[in-house]
């Protein structure tokens, strides 16, 4: 299947990258390479290295930037592995950082994936299929109810999940749940038919939630984001894309920590705390994708962006 992958708010990505052509920058999740794409072609001296842990992602990504290969490193990775990936390159300050947090449209497309409630697949819903961890199809035939009650609050932040989780339950002890329209079945009978029709998508926050918990995409954010940080030059810009609350809230938190000159309880006389800044805040509030945009790229409405500058 082809790679089709359109690049959530590309201009406004690399605007806040403010990418310098002697510069060194670091893709985190270089998907199709959309994005990377733009920043190789403002780089005369300078480097960007690619990280992605799905090998189709890698290989597509190198076809796209094929014309810049003498600028560009792709390392087959975890983005969270990221900032040692680094240091072993002897790379111990770089100029700016994305990373974009959503799924790419290939993944979501091909239904060997398991990632899509739209097309049918096997349950897999791992990022990098060469890794010996559980599948969307071992969590749902076979965790407890309670633990599958957690999975969708916490990472879905599903109101049915305690529904969903009964259902799933009942039908497995039938026969084991193998594809992703037979978990999509269950989730839709599980709600009120109005909020089926009425959300656009009602398995969205179950399949959202089984990914996420599948491929760890919320531990360790916070660390990364501090590690890179540390790692940028002056000026040097970090751009964070993400596609749901939890993410965000995440991102929203380390960037106010280390915007903060001082943690101290506000009637404390002088600083004790001894905290210093080290970024500034590009942007108060998140950037959001322009109507236009929503309305030709759908993986775009939910997005946020967030940019912070090295002081």
């Amino acid at each position: 299947m082809e790679f089709k992958h359109i690049p959530v708010m590309l201009s406004k990505v690399i605007d806040g990258l403010n990418v310098k052509s002697d510069g060194i920058y670091v893709d985190c999740t270089v998907g199709g390479g959309g994005h990377s794409l733009e920043i190789a072609k403002t780089l005369k001296t300078g480097k960007l290295f690619c990280f992605d842990r799905d090998q189709d992602a890698i290989d597509k990504s190198k076809e796209t930037l094929k014309d810049y290969a003498d600028k560009v490193t792709f390392i087959k990775s975890n983005y969270k592995d990221a900032p040692i990936e680094l240091k072993n390159l002897n790379i111990d300050k770089i100029d700016g950082f994305l990373i974009d947090l959503g799924v790419s449209s290939y993944q979501i497309d091909e239904a060997e994936r398991g990632f899509s409630f739209v097309h049918d697949g096997p349950l897999d819903m791992r990022m990098d299929q060469s890794e010996n961890c559980l599948t969307a199809e071992e969590i749902v035939n076979t965790f407890s109810f309670e633990k599958l009650v957690q999975i969708f609050k916490d990472y879905g932040e599903e109101e049915f999940a305690k529904s969903i989780a009964k259902n799933i339950v009942a039908e497995r002890e039938k026969k084991k749940i193998k594809t992703t329209f037979a978990l999509r079945e269950i989730i839709e009978n599980s709600m009120p038919k109005k909020v089926v029709y009425s959300r656009g998508g009602a398995s969205k926050k179950v399949f959202q939630a089984l990914r996420i918990y599948i491929n760890r995409e919320l531990d360790g954010l916070d660390e990364l984001l501090t590690e890179l940080i540390e790692m940028l030059n002056k000026e040097g810009r970090a751009v964070v894309l993400t596609f749901h609350s939890l993410e965000d809230r995440i991102v929203k938190n380390v960037f106010k920590l280390e915007s903060t000159q001082c943690l101290c309880p506000p009637r404390t006389p002088i600083c004790i705390c001894g905290h210093k800044a080290r970024v500034s805040l590009v942007n108060r509030k998140p950037i959001t994708a322009s109507e236009e945009e929503q309305k030709q790229n759908s993986r775009s409405t939910c997005a946020k962006l967030r940019i912070a500058q090295k002081l």
